[in-house]
């Protein structure tokens, strides 16, 4: 061929491959195994923004669009696997930890266990099957070797986020390593204000860059001259064919999640929580033996710890800074009158998450939010035990209730408390007459503010809506 040919070919250069050759479901894939780096640069993703450096010839886009933040998390989880990977390799080797790489890994956050699951990708610039890629079999080991030139792109058909995690990744161990200093933008580790890098810190980085580059390897099923089309349906068939884990036995299983970890190591084993973990709610409130399901108690804990509705990008930090806190909050939770006892959804509303939330987003802006006061936290923890949270208190029927029906049961002040309700849903839920019951409805983001205007009035805490 003339030169032109030959740099429209992308020149005569070739990577040569180890791989395992396998027919799946009729079809044939390699089955590659590269350090995390070099994969990295084999591949891209058939979105819009990976195909932007590449002609029309390529083809089209197959991929949904990327999520910063989900791609952000799952950086942060290389980074603790590579400092994990370093670690086990001075343990391999009989040698002390450096402190710097357990500081690095306690403020990352340990787990019992790490891996990253195969990617998906598909050579677009061959035949359907390989045609065009000149393989050689290896003399022993039943290994293949694939001869892959510059143009055999790894289009990446299942594990996007994965891909531009190790974007992020290399981004900032390169930034820390070349410069000294700790990126600002899209953040994976926190520095302080200077962001300088010690110099303790950065032979660590330098060993995790190098890691990442040798030993730490991502396995990969690579499809042969997949169409945008069969790639479309195969990222269906790989993303809408699986059965999701129930969020209960998903929190049971995570040991990394910080919130997850607190609950089960001082929440539950210590004994502080009077009431037991059970992995699914008890609906009928005449069987309830006073268990709390465990995904309402990480809902609730994840309001007190975050002040958001999930735990999803906790960090040891958050825990430690407010662990005081939280065990002071469950300790007087446990003293309200019949949580934690057989019935306790009948005993006391108390029992209902939704109201535990309430209490817990109290907890929070008196202890670490805008307007943070540690005398009315003090307050609040100390009055909770004697807030009347029976079902006959006629504070949580306010919203039923008539003007005439709120006077008769001296709940007038309350108004001052509560947002004006012309033109608002404030159906907080309904007390059952016959069982003498008040039962909260399930759009917690709009009750649980109200619960907690109903419990500043009942301990005397300032109005949220007073100029």
């Amino acid at each position: 061929m003339d030169l032109n040919e030959l740099i429209s070919q992308g020149g005569t250069a070739e990577k040569k491959l180890g791989v395992l050759v396998s027919h799946n479901l009729g079809s044939n894939t390699l089955l590659i195994k590269v350090p995390l780096h070099e994969f990295h640069g084999m591949s891209e993703v058939a979105n819009e923004r990976g195909l932007a450096e590449y002609s029309d010839e390529v083809g089209e886009i197959a991929q949904r669009n990327l999520d910063p933040k989900h791609a952000q998390k799952l950086a942060i989880y290389l980074l603790k696997g590579l400092a994990h990977a370093v670690s086990m390799k001075y343990a391999t080797a009989a040698m002390p930890v450096p402190p710097a790489l357990e500081k690095i890994q306690r403020i990352l956050g340990k787990q019992p266990y790490m891996a990253m699951q195969p990617i998906t990708a598909n050579i677009r610039s061959c035949q359907f099957g390989g045609g065009g890629i000149k393989f050689r079999a290896a003399e022993e080991g039943g290994l293949v070797y694939a001869f892959l030139a510059v143009k055999d792109v790894l289009w990446v058909v299942d594990g996007q986020h994965r891909r531009h995690a190790m974007d992020m990744l290399f981004d900032f161990l390169g930034t820390v390593t070349k410069s000294g200093r700790y990126p600002k933008r899209m953040p994976l580790f926190p520095s302080e204000k200077d962001g300088l890098v010690p110099a303790d810190e950065q032979r660590v980085w330098l060993e995790l860059f190098e890691i990442a580059r040798t030993t730490c390897s991502v396995m990969a099923e690579v499809h042969l001259g997949l169409t945008a089309d069969q790639e479309r349906q195969l990222f269906h068939d790989l993303n809408n064919l699986t059965k999701k884990v129930e969020a209960s036995l998903a929190f049971q299983f995570d040991q990394s999640n910080p919130v997850n970890l607190w609950i089960k190591e001082e929440l539950n084993e210590t004994g502080i929580l009077k009431a037991s973990i059970v992995e699914r709610d008890v609906t009928d409130w005449h069987d309830d033996k006073g268990y709390i399901a465990r995904k309402d108690l990480i809902a609730v804990n994840a309001v007190l710890f975050l002040n958001k509705s999930n735990v999803s990008g906790a960090t040891p930090a958050d825990v430690t800074e407010k662990t005081y806190l939280a065990r002071q909050f469950w300790e007087v939770v446990n003293e309200i009158d019949g949580f934690g006892e057989d019935h306790a959804k009948q005993k006391t509303v108390a029992a209902q998450p939704i109201v535990l939330k309430a209490l817990a987003k109290l907890a929070y802006d008196f202890g670490f939010g805008r307007n943070k006061e540690p005398a009315l936290l003090e307050k609040l923890l100390s009055s909770i035990a004697s807030i009347d949270f029976s079902h006959s208190n006629p504070v949580w029927r306010y919203y039923q209730f008539t003007a005439e029906q709120r006077a008769a049961a001296s709940l007038s002040g309350l108004t001052e408390y509560l947002p004006p309700d012309e033109g608002a849903n404030r159906d907080i839920g309904m007390f059952n007459e016959k069982d003498q019951v008040m039962r909260f409805g399930s759009k917690h983001n709009d009750i649980v503010p109200l619960l907690g205007d109903m419990i500043r009035w009942q301990v005397g805490l300032p109005n949220r809506h007073a100029k």
